[in-house]
């Protein structure tokens, strides 16, 4: 997605993102236009619009030979821009113009609530109160009951950080789908979200909190490294006793310093000691004691204290 005329209030990060998504299951492009999401064959881009500045985030094209199928237009806005529905309904209607559909066609647009919308001018309240045009508000899509598992699925880029995490194992936790999102596909997106919300995390430390019980930290570089230089001090010793001990050793300061170093990535990211503790295979007094430490840090950097 790229950059549009006027302001742009929305990071490219994001775009990004909501483009892989509808571009992987743009069932849920049709979901959102209240269209039916078994329609297949769709397929999605985004266009610019030749001599403009005008971009559109998406566009929905339906199969060829699917006359009958409308042409489906999205729009994602996460942040309040009170030239938005000028822009958008100018994109639309140049598109039309430069490239006559000859068929029907649906807009979408997308925000996290109300408030990003901002105010309605006069000039725009026909248009968007026509069956062709849908506003969805992703709070409200989610307060419904038992909302869609796309929607919940859009609901992670809303969470905040201490929350995302546990959202994302529940929607991964579930059974598969019989039709998407699902599969490793979702596997990876939902990654990748993870990685763009909580950026102080690699992805293999977010492969870990998505199903960390199940990880054996001798699979990681870190841990590797720490017992072949445990492995080496044995050798060094030239005895078996050595060895096993120097072996048993690097083991152990290994998954040690792996789960602290976790542990202290994840400490603004679940807030529960015990919950912490229990994830990383740590006790809950070395939880503290990481949590104290990164208090009495911030409390020497406030007050200027480089130590």
């Amino acid at each position: 997605m790229g950059t549009k005329c006027g302001k742009k209030t929305r990071g490219m990060k994001t775009d990004s993102l909501f483009y892989r998504l509808f571009q992987d299951w743009p069932e849920l492009v049709l979901e959102l236009a209240e269209l039916d999401p078994s329609w297949k064959g769709y397929a999605l881009r985004a266009e610019e619009i030749k001599q403009t500045a005008f971009r559109l985030d998406g566009v929905l094209t339906p199969p060829e030979d699917r006359p009958n199928w409308p042409l489906v237009f999205i729009e994602t806005q996460f942040q309040p821009d009170p030239d938005f529905h000028a822009r958008w309904f100018s994109e639309l209607f140049l598109y039309l113009y430069r490239r006559p559909p000859r068929r029907a066609w649906r807009a979408v647009a997308l925000f996290p609530n109300r408030a990003a919308e901002g105010t309605v001018e006069l000039a725009y309240e026909m248009q968007l109160a026509h069956p062709w045009v849908k506003r969805v508000y992703l709070e409200e899509a989610l307060g419904q009951p038992a909302p869609s598992r796309g929607i919940r699925m859009l609901g992670l880029m809303l969470a905040p950080p201490a929350a995302v995490v546990a959202e994302a194992q529940a929607l991964l936790a579930e059974p598969a789908a019989d039709g998407p999102p699902s599969g490793p596909a979702l596997v990876d997106w939902v990654e990748t979200l993870l990685v763009y919300k909580l950026p102080r995390l690699s992805r293999e430390e977010i492969r870990k909190m998505l199903n960390l019980l199940n990880v054996e930290l001798k699979e990681t570089r870190f841990y590797q490294e720490v017992f072949a230089e445990g492995l080496e001090e044995g050798r060094q010793e030239g005895r078996q006793e050595g060895r096993q001990e120097g072996r048993q050793e690097g083991r152990q300061e290994g998954q040690r310093a792996e789960r602290l170093r976790i542990a202290q990535n994840l400490l603004d990211v679940i807030a529960d000691d015990r919950l912490l503790a229990e994830k990383t295979d740590l006790g809950e007094a070395e939880v503290r004691e990481l949590r104290e430490k990164r208090r009495s840090s911030m409390r020497r950097a406030d007050q200027g204290d480089p130590r």
